[in-house]
């Protein structure tokens, strides 16, 4: 049983919209299919709605024999440049919100050491009254 991964093509006339699929290289291009690995809309309003894809089962589907058609090749290479990009914006937010935080955290405690420092000089100007 030869595997191919390709684009099965749905949505209405002048609106495609495909899926990625692993299929036997003698279904269908519409019929028969083992699994779903992603979408493709190439006329999508956002750009991050164009593409998603499951690369983790890329790759199994791959190192099990499936041969990607050219233009699923193409659109895994796209797929593979468009993850570090994200996976670089995401780390900046994390170390972004990490130093916040840390921020928010030393002024928390200077203001917690600063409000005990005023109340045990409260306490000492009281105690000296008396």
């Amino acid at each position: 049983m030869a595997l191919k991964i390709r684009l099965q093509r749905h949505g209405a006339s002048h609106r495609p919209f495909y899926r990625m699929v692993v299929t036997e290289a003698t279904a269908r291009r519409d019929g028969r299919f083992v699994e779903v690995l992603g979408t493709y809309e190439p006329q999508s309003k956002r750009p991050e709605d164009e593409l998603k894809l499951k690369l983790d089962r890329v790759d199994y589907w791959q190192s099990v024999g499936a041969k990607p058609t050219d233009t699923a090749a193409s659109l895994i290479r796209k797929a593979r440049r468009v993850v570090p990009a994200e996976a670089a914006t995401t780390e900046a937010a994390t170390t972004e919100a990490a130093t916040a935080e840390a921020a928010s955290t030393e002024a928390a405690t200077t203001e917690a050491a600063t409000t005990e420092a005023a109340s045990t000089e409260a306490a000492e100007g009281a105690s000296t009254e008396a």
